[in-house]
């Protein structure tokens, strides 16, 4: 992420672990790249949220990542306990800012990080539909052979195998209807495809989860923040009554810009696809009850 960002060029980067000499180490390998990649951001490492201060955006992805077998519930009261602790500094750091938050189980631990931080439900988000949509996207570029970039496809729902809903109902491929385009078999195989695309990678991967795509989708949410670009991108925000969900966090299309969530929106999707986002909204709020309070 910090990367990506850095070659943007239009913002300075703070990077913050726990462990002395990481943060600096990754900040001044990226920093040596600057000549060659033609940036102007600055970009420190530190152990010390001071260096962190008025912050205008603060990514977490703190938490230990998922190996194969694992699910990302399996990560819930580690990663609880850690998010939490994170999202303290970070508030007390940097009050005005906007959590864009990464770390798995991410539905939960928007919750998480909304209770810790104490901000108000627009300037925490999370990036789970983001990095699901892309898969989709690429997934039915790979079916139908067609540009990914006339691919127009949305996950919506939750962000883990059982709850993230790939909206088929609306999905198009430079304006023809998906539906049109794959037969039932071929959509289903894509659909459970995009359901199991983390855990496709840690299987391949073995030593560790995604990379590129997840740094990828999480830096177009900064961007959206940070330019104040008004983009309407599907995202994890808190539901008061949208899809039938109350007091929980679920992927839906919003517009992010400057401060955050500023709009949310209620699309029109099938009656089956509707069904499963409540579902997804109901699974978080269960999950949400299990997480060990601290």
């Amino acid at each position: 992420m910090a990367t990506i960002l850095a070659a943007r060029g239009y913002a300075d980067i703070v990077l913050i672990d726990i462990v002395e000499g990481l943060p600096q180490g990754k900040a001044l390998d990226i920093a040596e790249a600057a000549p060659w990649t033609r940036t102007s951001s600055k970009i420190v490492g530190t152990n010390d949220w001071a260096d962190t201060a008025n912050s205008d955006v603060v990514v977490i992805t703190s938490g230990v990542a998922r190996k194969p077998g694992m699910t990302r519930e399996d990560l819930l009261g580690t990663n609880a306990g850690i998010v939490r602790s994170v999202v303290g500094s970070a508030a007390k750091a940097s009050p005005n800012a906007v959590l864009v938050i990464f770390a798995n189980p991410m539905d939960a631990m928007c919750h998480v990080a909304l209770e810790a931080s104490g901000f108000p439900a627009n300037r925490v988000v999370g990036q789970g539909g983001m990095l699901d949509s892309t898969r989709y996207r690429t997934f039915i570029s790979m079916a139908t052979g067609a540009s990914v970039k006339d691919v127009a496809a949305w996950v919506l729902g939750g962000h883990t195998e059982a709850t993230m809903v790939p909206i088929v109902s609306n999905a198009t491929v430079g304006g023809v209807p998906l539906t049109q385009l794959l037969p039932a078999d071929q959509l289903a195989a894509v659909v459970a495809r995009t359901q199991r695309g983390g855990a496709e990678i840690v299987d391949l991967l073995k030593t560790g989860s995604a990379f590129v795509a997840p740094a990828v989708a999480t830096i177009e949410m900064v961007d959206a923040i940070l330019l104040d670009e008004q983009r309407i991108v599907p995202c994890c925000a808190y539901l008061q009554g949208e899809f039938g969900v109350t007091d929980g966090y679920v992927g839906v299309p919003v517009i992010l810009g400057k401060g955050g969530i500023q709009k949310i929106f209620e699309i029109p999707v099938s009656a089956d696809e509707a069904a499963a986002i409540k579902v997804a909204g109901d699974a978080v709020k269960e999950l949400v009850a299990a997480t060990p309070k601290g």
